[in-house]
């Protein structure tokens, strides 16, 4: 049996005022999650555009080396013996560029994370692994995690093996889609308050304007 009008109504409105309330609570709770997230993106992204003294870290780096015995590296592939070698000596990161020559004794290979840099030689015949560390400073750590995904385009083969870096990437992924909800969840607000319509269509039609200069005008006038 049908509901009469005015109860349709009714349900129709409460279910419009709960989406309201959940648009507004998820529209804060994902801005105050993404908080340091925003800031920290905010933050290395100027220091990416300017040239900072204070914030001039590659001068400001330390480099050492050390040497160590290790047991002979296992594995099926260059990584797998990469990835032994990293093992025994204690360090962690994202292992790059392993290369193994057939007319050299010597497995090198590169261990990077934000911050430290492992560059690594492995005497196969007498096992004796030489490690130079190259470290920056918090500021060489904030501008690395801005670009920092443990593979590059077009590089195929490097892929992403080391599990931090895995979750680094599933959190930009995160903030990323967070913010489109978040910009969604604003348009749905601004939307609602029909005395701010005027001056968000202005804000929105400029912002759009001012994006697609940057985003097809650029290219367009250089062509």
């Amino acid at each position: 049996m049908p509901l009469p009008p005015s109860h349709a109504k009714t349900r129709s409105r409460q279910s419009l005022d709960a989406l309201k309330v959940w648009n507004r609570k998820g529209h804060y709770y994902l801005g105050l999650y993404f908080l340091f997230f925003l800031w920290l993106f905010t933050f290395t992204g100027l220091l990416l555009n300017h040239s900072w003294q204070f914030s001039d870290f590659w001068p400001q780096r330390k480099v050492s080396t050390f040497e160590r015995n290790i047991d002979a590296p296992h594995g099926a592939s260059d990584l797998e013996r990469a990835r032994d070698v990293v093992r025994q000596l204690g360090i962690a990161g994202e292992v790059e560029w392993t290369a193994a020559r057939p007319d050299s004794p010597v497995f090198e290979f590169r261990v990077n994370r934000p911050g430290h840099n492992f560059n690594v030689a492995v005497d196969t015949p007498t096992r004796r692994a030489k490690v130079e560390q190259t470290t920056v400073n918090a500021w060489g750590v904030m501008r690395i995690l801005h670009t920092f995904t443990g593979a590059r385009a077009g590089d195929k083969r490097n892929e992403r093996d080391w599990i931090l870096t895995t979750v680094w990437v599933l959190s930009m992924d995160a903030v990323s889609a967070g913010l489109i909800l978040m910009v969604l969840t604003g348009l749905y607000m601004w939307w609602g308050l029909t005395e701010k319509r005027n001056g968000g269509i202005i804000a929105l039609v400029l912002g759009t304007a001012v994006c697609s200069v940057f985003v097809f005008g650029l290219s367009w006038i250089y062509r």
